[in-house]
């Protein structure tokens, strides 16, 4: 316990939390991302209602427009309806949920993927490490949606039909990671490369310690500060592409809310007057993305000491 208070001490007088607070745009941007993971994963307690329960949703309710709307409008769906008579307001808070989700599953798959072969490359060099370059090098002349696209196909193809909705989340997961490790890879290994040659490494060498060992314990900590910055930023990005991929229809069931489906299902919506359908959702989308993006900016200065 006492470790705990000591931590947070050291990090309330750090020059990181000084930084941050001192930034009102950085302060906002943490709180609109904290709100909406906060809605986002307590769903089923702060959502009005329930989107996956068929007992509570009425096809009569379908494509009422706002609240404010003193014609047409329901006080009980303060955002409007969609086309199924689902609450815009739930479907957003609920498909926050899933977006999130495969933002940050994806992310920590593409970091884990990306450190590690990063490390591996820096520190053994040679040929091991040119095959895992120039993979990397191919994999960038392809975009990362195109990459995702094509990925999921694949899966598509070889799965039975009957599988695709149930493992559609992880494939999505799965092609979004796979796109992404290369950031993290050629990063890992350019700050490797510098650390392996100073004395810390050299002296743990020449004692005896397994290279798994030097790896893990030497030289990890010491170029995870880059990959938090990428982590962050890495973050807006897959949600962006998994909104994307959902938009297009091979991202997640349309049964499933996300903020790309509902934008999807709206935009067939736009052009009949029903703009809520698809203006909440990409206002929801636009927002969590921007506040991520500004946190991701924020720490990239924050820890380049060449900034300060």
């Amino acid at each position: 316990m006492s470790s705990v208070k000591e931590w947070l001490t050291r990090f309330f007088d750090s020059d990181l939390w000084y930084g941050f607070k001192k930034s009102p745009v950085v302060v906002i941007s943490a709180i609109v991302t904290l709100l909406m993971i906060v809605l986002a994963f307590g769903a089923p307690l702060f959502a009005p209602h329930d989107v996956f329960d068929l007992a509570v949703i009425d096809i009569m309710d379908a494509s009422l427009p706002p609240a404010w709307n003193t014609e047409y409008g329901d006080s009980r769906f303060l955002l409007g309806t969609d086309d199924q008579g689902r609450d815009i307001l739930s479907t957003i808070i609920y498909g926050a949920r899933i977006s999130l989700l495969v933002g940050y599953s994806s992310v920590i798959f593409a970091m884990l993927l990306g450190v590690t072969l990063g490390l591996i490359s820096g520190y053994v060099g040679g040929r091991v490490d040119a095959v895992i370059m120039r993979i990397a090098d191919i994999q960038l002349a392809f975009p990362a949606i195109l990459l995702a696209l094509l990925i999921d196909g694949v899966a598509r193809g070889l799965l039975p039909r009957e599988m695709h909705d149930d493992l559609a989340l992880y494939v999505l997961i799965f092609a979004i990671g796979i796109s992404g490790w290369v950031q993290y890879a050629r990063t890992v290994r350019g700050s490797t490369m510098v650390e392996k040659r100073k004395e810390y490494v050299q002296a743990a060498q020449v004692i005896g310690i397994p290279p798994f060992i030097i790896l893990i314990r030497h030289l990890l900590p010491n170029v995870m500060g880059p990959v938090l910055v990428i982590a962050t930023i890495h973050m807006a990005l897959a949600i962006v592409t998994e909104a994307t991929l959902s938009f297009l229809g091979v991202g997640v069931p349309p049964t499933t809310p996300s903020l790309g489906t509902l934008i999807r299902i709206g935009n067939d919506y736009l052009f009949s007057g029903e703009w809520w359908i698809t203006f909440f959702p990409g206002l929801a989308l636009v927002l969590l993305v921007l506040s991520i993006n500004l946190l991701g900016d924020w720490l990239r200065d924050a820890l380049n000491p060449k900034l300060r």
